[in-house]
């Protein structure tokens, strides 16, 4: 973000409302991490199905059944539940899912568990997105995805005086995943065809989707190796993807993936480089890694801009996002409104001496999509941290890595 005039008149809480903007349908709208019902224009009367997700939505295995639920367009209503590391799990769901797992779904008032049963017992009730995951090629692939998976977890997951070799298993899997994606016209495992023209993503490709993601992101920040940097097939694979509503309301950045997944994974090993440095500092700082991290850009016939998304999601909860702060919401009220001014007329407003810690601590607990999609995150994120600047180079609290109950949703519910 560029700018040279500077201002000391930081907008009031009312000026800045101006600058929001009005939520999309949540209900038969685009996908979005903020609904508790999707009909796609049906009647409420068809409900069948309750997906039980995290609150965060940071949850792989939710996000497996979430998009699979939306490309069917099977009207269902969501339960949102918080995850064991980042929170207390509620009593109400441990009494219907005594293992307390994630995801669950309720079809008919039968509960199921573990993701790909759940989308096996969907395609025998509603039928299956492209080929059936049953099917030969279906299984050749999710024991791909599989062999992927545990390739990746090898070289995140564990130190080692061998460092060249998890890498190199790490790339011989992903070669598979890349030589399949080139296989074909489209860009896709399975395609399914809404018509000669146009196709979109199968269960095979809905089954990759969120560790390819978190793979994506991961290694770009601890080892230095991007995916759409080094297979070309994977990064059309990800374009397209972000060419729909649907990926794009479940996506999640580099920023959050990156510090959600130490806690899940048991911890995650850097691999210290030159590459690894200069994406992790882009990541944390904020500014992020451009067309690295997605392809998509607002199209121009669209008035809704990624600054407006953000200033509307902080308005929203600003009270809470105060209160958690560390600088309390006294203090952080002015720089916060700095910040924000910064965001939505681009004149840089100097925030209070001492501020640095508390802009930094919000630009790093922001979850994307939980929070707001990815670019209007780092456009939030990225006036943060230019605001943060002005006061000094202190950083806040760092990230925990054993846990992330410095997210734990349960004061903006109870505030919501």
């Amino acid at each position: 973000m560029e700018s040279n005039a500077v201002t000391t008149n930081t907008l009031s809480w009312k000026e800045l409302s101006a600058f929001g903007t009005q939520d999309e349908d949540r209900i038969n709208g685009p996908t979005n991490s903020y609904s508790v019902l999707r009909l796609f224009g049906q009647s409420k009367e068809n409900i069948r199905v309750t997906l039980y997700r995290d609150h965060h939505a940071w949850c792989p295995y939710c996000q497996k059944v979430w998009l699979w639920l939306e490309w069917k367009k099977i009207p269902y209503q969501i339960k949102k539940v918080t995850m064991r590391c980042y929170g207390k799990k509620e009593n109400w769901y441990i009494k219907k899912v005594p293992s307390g797992m994630l995801p669950a779904l309720e079809l008919d008032k039968k509960i199921i568990t573990e993701s790909d049963q759940i989308l096996i017992e969907l395609e025998r009730e509603f039928g299956p997105l492209g080929t059936p995951l049953e099917d030969p090629q279906s299984l050749r692939f999710r024991n791909l995805e599989r062999r992927l998976f545990r390739a990746w977890c090898i070289w995140l997951c564990n130190p080692s005086l061998l460092k060249k070799q998890p890498k190199k298993q790490f790339q011989v899997v992903a070669q598979e995943l890349e030589d399949q994606l080139n296989t074909g016209k489209e860009p896709w495992l399975d395609p399914v065809f809404k018509n000669s023209k146009y196709s979109y993503p199968g269960s095979s490709d809905v089954i990759f989707i969120p560790y390819v993601e978190r793979m994506n992101a991961s290694l770009t920040y601890y080892k230095g190796l991007c995916l759409r940097e080094e297979y070309p097939g994977i990064n059309r694979w990800f374009q397209s993807l972000e060419n729909l509503d649907e990926y794009r309301g479940t996506q999640g950045d580099f920023h959050t993936h990156a510090h959600d997944l130490p806690p899940q994974m048991g911890g995650c090993w850097f691999d210290y480089n030159a590459k690894q440095k200069f994406f992790s500092t882009a990541i944390d700082s904020g500014e992020g890694l451009g067309k690295l991290e997605t392809n998509f850009t607002p199209q121009e016939s669209s008035n809704i801009e990624p600054a407006s998304i953000a200033v509307t999601r902080i308005l929203k909860h600003r009270e809470t996002i105060m209160q958690v702060n560390p600088l309390g919401p006294k203090l952080f009220d002015q720089p916060l409104r700095a910040a924000l001014t910064l965001l939505v007329t681009q004149k840089i407003c100097p925030p209070n001496k001492g501020s640095a810690v508390g802009l930094r601590y919000l630009r790093d607990r922001i979850s994307v999509p939980r929070d707001m999609p990815l670019l209007a995150a780092r456009s939030i994120r990225q006036a943060l941290e230019k605001t943060a600047h002005l006061d000094n180079s202190k950083q806040s609290t760092a990230i925990p890595t054993r846990n992330r109950y410095d997210q734990d949703p349960e004061p903006f519910l109870s505030n919501s």
